[in-house]
């Protein structure tokens, strides 16, 4: 049974939707800038500066992949919003808690470049903390697409919503992978940050044209 269409009284007006990407870029355009603050000139004390740059590679390492993940949580949230025909009030608080885990990445990364190669647990535990915003991303967006999948008068006239309803499993299933590097994280820290950008790369190319991720 199709659904009745809601009254231009039920649902909010295409151009607040045009505001909740524009917020959302604004702050997604922050949060990927904040990332630079944390690659600094070392201090040369008796070395070269080539040998100084070298010991700073988990800086590279992390930056590098916080802003891969950064550029595909906004490469998904603009593939999102391009199905999403009106906003509501549970599409606005989700895409608000997607945006507070956002914005706590630049923090993660920063745990990681400090702690990543220290002796002891530390790196460990930063990795995991680091692991555990991706989960909590990888979980918001799900929520996000989820909760306008159950509310197909929210989304554009030509969006398949059965398909996209049996594609979800897909799309969600990559929480479960940044569960399991949770895990990693706390036996080898520099092997859970490899595989965390390697996943970002991968996912980064998958934006590619020809995707088939929401």
């Amino acid at each position: 049974m199709n659904e009745p269409e809601p009254t231009d009284a039920a649902v909010p007006s295409r151009a607040e939707t045009g505001r909740v990407e524009a917020f959302s870029d604004g702050v997604l355009a922050v949060a990927i800038t904040l990332l630079v603050l944390d690659l600094k000139i070392p201090h040369v004390a008796g070395d070269s500066l080539w040998h100084s740059l070298l010991k700073e590679w988990p800086a590279y390492v992390a930056y590098l992949t916080s802003f891969l993940i950064i550029g595909i949580i906004w490469m998904n949230h603009h593939s999102i919003f391009l199905k999403i025909r009106f906003v509501d009030r549970g599409i606005m608080l989700l895409n608000l808690l997607l945006l507070a885990i956002t914005v706590a990445i630049p923090f993660g990364t920063t745990l990681v470049s400090a702690y990543l190669t220290e002796p002891g647990r530390n790196g460990n535990i930063a990795m995991a903390v680091y692991s555990g915003l991706s989960l909590a991303m990888a979980i918001a967006f799900s929520l996000l697409w989820g909760y306008a999948l159950q509310r197909p008068h929210l989304l554009e006239p030509g969006v398949d919503v059965e398909a996209s309803r049996k594609a979800f499993p897909r799309f969600a299933g990559g929480g479960i992978v940044y569960a399991v590097l949770i895990g990693v994280s706390l036996i080898n820290a520099i092997v859970a940050l490899i595989i965390t950008l390697l996943l970002a790369l991968y996912y980064a190319f998958e934006q590619l044209p020809g995707s088939r991720r929401v």
